[in-house]
């Protein structure tokens, strides 16, 4: 899929993505873990093909 067409997703979709609890998906953010977010307003936003180079990276089994 195109980069630019990829839909942004939230902090629920993107735990249930990554099978985790949001809880955790917060946890990592403040912990600077590198996960791929970005902060639109009040909302945390992702995009899957980010969250899956962060994966692939190995930098979430640091955690």
């Amino acid at each position: 899929m195109e980069e630019y067409l990829e839909k942004w997703i939230g902090i629920e979709e993107a735990a249930e993505y990554l099978g985790v609890n949001k809880d955790t998906i917060r946890s990592w953010i403040k912990k600077d873990t590198e996960i791929p977010a970005c902060r639109i307003g009040k909302q945390w936003k992702f995009k899957r093909s980010e969250l899956d180079a962060w994966v692939k990276s190995g930098k979430s089994a640091l955690l």
